[in-house]
């Protein structure tokens, strides 16, 4: 067996359902028919969705892939449902089988290649179930103190656990590591008492040694405890894989119940041995997996390997047990983590698990949590259910049928439910068992009496047997086959499948819609279509039901317009739509009610007096505070003289228009209004005078930098001594002329010294 492991809550009760693949009708004819298919299971192989028709006449002499198609479009061309073999999935619960726990106990199904079932099952965790507990420990030197604290906790942590169970049983076992060297130091002086060095008495070591079997006595239980002993080994890895074999597969020595909830509990503080390790000792036989224990110490473990993680697994879900291990001190949170979470196995036998899926899904009941694939913190009394789907990925090698056994059980409980899965691979065909699949020449199954005293020259000139032509035609099969035996063979075309008596018929002569024959919702015959029930026109693509052309308001193309092949065509060519709901030309749906409104609004929206807008509103008008609390209706405005703006809503209800007018009107004060002019005035002058400032700021900057100078406003002097400074308060200029007069003629300037750091200015 072949095992999947999923951690699913516990719970109960159970029901089954099924699940299969759906197809798309397009994808599905194309998937079944094809020319390379000749027989029953060959066309059923390729899906759940395929059938084959086994009427012997069917389609008269068509080649044998058109027996392979969709149930509907065989239907169309003349088999009926008696005559189709089509694979069907199922599930059968047998609720005469009954358990506590999980259920249902036995559930059977059938599959069919790509096809998937689903089954619900429910595990119930009781408040008064029995539980037996067996204590491992290792009594190796290191854990002196573990084993001491063991002693004086153990007890009261067991009393705790009786807050679960109500029948709570204990059994204890202890170990050390395989008493071979190197495991333990074999001097003769060492053998029988490992701490001889230290002058202290313990007991020679051992693989695993059974001490207390499962008991509900509590004072024998707290007995054994206080007599134990540490022994001593001389590696660090212990021998615990080994001891919880024996422990798991010695079934009859240590007493676990058939009824009980099984809990192994693993006290070590150091690793263990794995598979392997043992050759160390000079010992390579693997481990076979069974109970070697002789006056209930374990008689293999200087014989055999230590056994490997996945034997041990096995050997504990074989025998539902459900693994703990504690280390350094003892958890109560241990205990009630693993009653209010499981996990579940499922099984499937080695020989059919590559032609299978499963897939599981946790449903957690209130107040649990899902965590991944399980549920934690599920309460006793409570129910969990979890889905598991199966399904079939292929037939086995020969082609034939096969039944596979399926085991789902919850992980150290002694209940499951057992699915047998029957996969159906081989065809039936009715009663006659007889699937028209085997390609015989139309001779071969006509009598000799039948076929007359003439039946020679039948055979030598086929051609020409009247037979095969009605009596009008001067053709035999119409001229799309031969005569054979007196009855026609069809050719094949690419185009579709040619049939009948005469092979007058086909299915692709026939007006197209949307790429196939027919529109694929009907037969054609003698290049008419036949359509199915509900459809009607020449390609089968006007749906009788009138359903497509309901609008909203549950009225025939919203009244305006007949429907016609499915589409709704408009008596007044202003409106247009799927639903003629649609007129550009028309007022808009909030323009229409406007007199509406404002009549109701001149009546001070009171409802006595709305009886005066009746000639100029729809009958079921109605007031509300705030609109936008109607859901699915058209939002609409109206401004009366006043300026005021009234919100109003236009929907359909029940098939009758509505109008909902609101009471509270959106109106602007004038002082408000004068408020707002003023503020906009006061904040454009103030943008104003922003603006000129800047403005101003910068014109005068540009003045004081006169062109020439620095960034500074500094003029620099190039071709000069930038260190000459004028000493002088005033400076005296000659002016000369051509012809000067008697005497000189002298202008006097003053010139104020500037101090040394000022710049020159104009």
């Amino acid at each position: 067996m072949t095992t999947w492991l999923r951690s699913v809550p516990l719970c109960v009760l159970l029901y089954s359902a099924l699940s299969l693949c759906a197809q798309d009708h397009g994808a599905g004819g194309a998937m079944c028919l094809s020319a390379s298919i000749t027989s029953c299971a060959e066309c059923l192989s390729h899906g759940p969705q395929c059938a084959w028709c086994f009427k012997e006449d069917f389609l008269n002499g068509a080649d044998l892939g058109w027996r392979c198609d969709l149930p509907e479009n065989l239907l169309n061309r003349g088999c009926e449902a008696e005559s189709m073999e089509r694979w069907e999935t199922k599930v059968v619960v047998n609720t005469t089988i009954s358990s506590t726990q999980v259920s249902p106990g036995d559930i059977s199904i059938t599959l069919t290649p790509g096809s998937e079932a689903s089954v619900v099952v429910a595990v119930k965790q009781l408040q008064r179930y029995p539980v037996d507990l067996y204590y491992l420990v290792d009594v190796s030197a290191s854990m002196q103190e573990n084993l001491n604290h063991l002693k004086t906790v153990g007890v009261a942590l067991t009393l705790r656990m009786t807050e679960h169970s109500s029948d709570l049983w204990l059994g204890f076992g202890s170990f050390v590591d395989k008493p071979v060297s190197p495991y333990i130091d074999v001097h003769p002086s060492k053998i029988n008492n490992p701490c001889s060095d230290y002058e202290i008495r313990c007991r020679p070591a051992h693989g695993f040694h059974h001490v207390l079997s499962m008991t509900g006595n509590m004072s024998e239980f707290t007995r054994v405890i206080k007599r134990q002993h540490i022994s001593g080994n001389m590696d660090t890895p212990e021998g615990g894989l080994d001891a919880m074999l024996q422990a798991a597969v010695c079934q009859e020595a240590v007493g676990w119940r058939s009824e009980a909830k099984r809990l192994l509990l693993l006290m070590t503080d150091q690793p263990s041995h794995l598979a392997l390790d043992s050759r160390l000792a000079g010992i390579v036989v693997p481990h076979d997996g069974l109970c070697h224990l002789e006056n209930n110490v374990y008689t293999g473990s200087t014989r055999m390997d230590h056994p490997s993680v996945g034997q041990l697994s096995d050997k504990l879900l074989e025998n539902h047990i459900y693994s703990v291990f504690a280390v350094e001190k003892q958890q109560y949170q241990w205990y009630e983590r693993l009653l209010s979470e499981v996990e579940v196995s499922i099984s499937v036998e080695d020989k059919a698990v590559d032609r299978y899926s499963v897939s599981v899904s946790p449903i957690c009941p209130e107040g649990s949590t899902l965590k991944g694939q399980s549920c934690s913190g599920v309460q006793p009394n409570q129910t969990t259910y979890f889905k598991i789907t199966f399904g079939l990925r292929s037939c086995p090698d020969d082609g034939g049928d096969e039944d596979v056994t399926v085991l789902i059980h919850p992980v150290g409980y002694n209940e499951s439910t057992v699915v047998r899965i029957h996969s159906k691979c081989v065809c039936s065909c009715g009663v006659t068992k007889r699937c028209s699949n085997d390609g015989q020449s139309p001779c071969s199954g006509m009598q000799d009496e039948d076929r007359g005293p003439n039946h020679e020259l039948m055979d030598s000139n086929k051609g020409s047997n009247r037979n095969c032509r009605p009596d009008v035609a001067d053709v035999d099969c119409s001229g799309r086959g031969v005569c054979e035996c007196g009855r026609c063979v069809c050719d094949r075309s690419k185009l579709g499948a040619v049939y009948g008596k005469y092979c007058e018929i086909d299915d692709f002569s026939c007006p197209y819609h949307e790429g196939l024959s027919c529109g694929g919702r009907g037969a054609c015959v003698s290049s008419e279509c036949v359509c199915t029930d509900g459809w009607t026109g020449e390609s089968c693509s006007c749906p009788i039901s009138t359903a497509t052309c309901q609008s909203a308001s549950g009225s025939l193309c919203s009244g305006r317009g007949r429907c016609v092949c499915g589409k709704c065509a408009c008596d007044d060519p202003q409106y247009s739509g799927d639903f003629c709901e649609t007129c550009p030309a028309c007022q808009s749906p909030c323009q229409s009610h406007w007199k509406c409104v404002d009549c109701h609004l001149s009546h001070g929206l009171a409802p006595k007096e709305a009886g005066h807008c009746n000639s100029t509103c729809i009958p079921l008008v109605g007031y509300v505070d705030d609109t936008s609390g109607h859901v699915g209706g058209v939002q609409c405005m109206y401004i009366n003289n006043d300026s005021c703006r009234y919100q109003f809503q236009t929907r359909s209800q029940y098939g009758q228009a509505m109008l909902y007018i609101s009471t509270r009107p959106e109106c602007a004060s004038s002082s408000r209004m004068v408020g707002t002019f003023l503020s906009v005035c006061a904040l454009t002058v103030l943008c104003g005078l922003v603006v000129v400032a800047f403005s101003r700021l910068l014109l005068q900057k540009r003045i004081r930098t006169p062109a020439g100078a620095g960034e500074d406003g500094v003029f620099h002097c190039t071709g000069k001594d930038l260190s000459y400074i004028p000493t002088t308060n005033e400076k005296t200029v000659t002016y000369r002329r051509d012809n000067p007069p008697d005497h000189s003629l002298e202008m006097h300037i003053q010139v104020p010294k500037m101090p040394l750091g000022d710049p020159w200015q104009f």
